[in-house]
Order: C-alpha cells, then sequence, then structure tokens
C-alpha cells in the first residue's frame, strides 16, 4: 500500500460492475438478494440489475434499501427493482419474499449474502448473539433455499442457482469468531446438499473472500485502531492482510462480480464448489 494510505468508504460506480452476455439474465429472470441495503448484497444487487435481472433486495433496513434503488437509478441500469423490508429471523417473512420474488417473472436466481459479526471467545460467548447470527447467516439461508427451489425448478427449463456468502472462515478458524466460523463451515454443507438435490441444472455455490472494504469494515478497522493503539494503516496491512499475499482489500464490488458471475452460463460447471478469491489467506503460509 502507498505511504500516503488514507481508508475510505468505497464508493459504488457502474465501471466497477462486471456485465455478462446471458440468454437468461432478462427481466423474465428474477434474482433474490438478501442483505441488499448494504456492503456486498447492495452491490450484488446493482450488479444483477446491471445485468438486465429483475431484482428483489431482501433486508431490515428499509432506509438501505431505498439507497440501492437510488443507486440503480441514477446508474439507469435496465434491471427493475423491487425492496421489500424482511426480518431473516422471521419464517413468515422469508415465505412472503420469496413469493413476492416468484410472482415478479421466473425465480432463478438467489444470493444469500446477509450476515453479522460478533466477537467474544466460545467460552465467553453469548447464546442470544450465537442464536441471532446462526438465524440469520445459516437457518435463514436454509429455509430461502427450501422456500425458493421449488419456484426454480418450476420454470420453462429449471436452470438456475442458489449461491451462499461464506469467507475464509469457512475454510479455516481463527480465535474468538466461533459463531460466524460455525456458521460458514455449514454453509459449505449447505451449498453442497443443493447442488446434490439440484438434479444438474439448479446448481448451488459459494463465495469465499478475505476482508472486504464495506463500510461496516471502515468503521471496524478504525475501531480496531483506537483499541490498539495503532494506525489505521497498520490494522489494514499488519491484522486484517498480514497473512493475505494480495496486500488490497477486495470492494464489494469484486465480490458482487463474483456472484454475477457464478448465475451465469459460463459457471454451468460450478456445482456445489467454492470460488475462492481471498489473495491467498488459505492456501499460502510462513
Amino acid at each position: 500500500m502507498s505511504d500516503d494510505f488514507e481508508l475510505t468508504e468505497p464508493e459504488l460506480t457502474p465501471e466497477d460492475l462486471l456485465v455478462l452476455e446471458d440468454p437468461r439474465f432478462t427481466e423474465e429472470s428474477v434474482a433474490l438478494v438478501t442483505g441488499a441495503a448494504s456492503g456486498i448484497g447492495q452491490a450484488t444487487a446493482v450488479a444483477l440489475a446491471a445485468n438486465g435481472l429483475t431484482v428483489v433486495g431482501a433486508d431490515v433496513d428499509e432506509d438501505g434499501l431505498t439507497e440501492t434503488g437510488d443507486l440503480i437509478a441514477e446508474f439507469d441500469l435496465p434491471g427493475p427493482y423491487h425492496p421489500i423490508e424482511t426480518d431473516l429471523t422471521s419464517d413468515d417473512d422469508v415465505d412472503a419474499v420469496v413469493e413476492a420474488a416468484a410472482e415478479q417473472g421466473d425465480l432463478r436466481y438467489v444470493a444469500n449474502i446477509a450476515g453479522m459479526q460478533h466477537i467474544d471467545p466460545i467460552a465467553e460467548f453469548p447464546m442470544d448473539k450465537y442464536d441471532l447470527l446462526t438465524d440469520i447467516m445459516l437457518r435463514a439461508p436454509f429455509y430461502t433455499a427450501k422456500r425458493a427451489m421449488a419456484h426454480i425448478r418450476e420454470t420453462d427449463d429449471g436452470v438456475g442457482a442458489i449461491a451462499n456468502m461464506s469467507s475464509v472462515h469457512g475454510h479455516y478458524a481463527t480465535q474468538a469468531k466461533p459463531a460466524y466460523i460455525t456458521a460458514k463451515h455449514g454453509i459449505t454443507g449447505l451449498t453442497r446438499a443443493i447442488a446434490a438435490e439440484g438434479e444438474g441444472s439448479l446448481r448451488g455455490f459459494s463465495v469465499s473472500v478475505g476482508y472486504v472494504l464495506t463500510p461496516l469494515m471502515v468503521n471496524q478497522i478504525r475501531d480496531t485502531a483506537e483499541e490498539r493503539g495503532i494506525s489505521e494503516q497498520e490494522v489494514v496491512e499488519d491484522v486484517m492482510l498480514g497473512q493475505a499475499r494480495t496486500k488490497e482489500m477486495m470492494t464489494p464490488a469484486e465480490v458482487a462480480n463474483l456472484f454475477v458471475f457464478g448465475f451465469s452460463s459460463h459457471a454451468s460447471h460450478l456445482n456445489g464448489g467454492d470460488l475462492l478469491f481471498d489473495g491467498g489467506y488459505t492456501t499460502t503460509y510462513e
């Protein structure tokens, strides 16, 4: 990184987005995106709209969902957007958003991206936080897949995909993130189970990345710098990217583009597998 390091929130632009030619990337095809109000989920909703898909954004943050719609309108993207305030811990809300997505056209794609974090060692981890985290990040993706799979199968050719947001923490464990690690390892199993039952046309895949420069992460970097009495640059380079070989944090758009590719016909052999873009976190060591 540069010596004139400055921590800034990433700004999404149309030029950041991967746009592919795909026969199913049309307004008639619907993509449901959870966590669509901010960060990776927001960027993914925008990227899928850039590819001409009808996008249904689900999140508890109504204002954030509106902001996502404003970006799609500002960029003059071809895909229609429908925000639906959704509490993923409520089966009734999940039922409603899946049905609403199916009513917009052919529900083919689901991006389970919503997530949260709580940091504590196992012995001190509050069980209410464990339950909330695993409800949002494991149970909700399972239930969303359960409700969506029938709609994908009912399309004219049964082609579609359910994508789950994983992490480097779905590949290994570090200290003080036990619930997050448990959920992400579970996501690997869910992804493979979807692939096993999808008969080849309904695919499951996951996306694993390291640290992503979301607005939430910017705040976490600042808090960590203050807590440890070090600079923000040291937090990024030594604490977060110390193990990585690529010394730049990913942007939400770069992660969103992985979902776009994974949903496309270019990725027809990606089934049960994981798109690991981690800058060398899990494959190299000193």
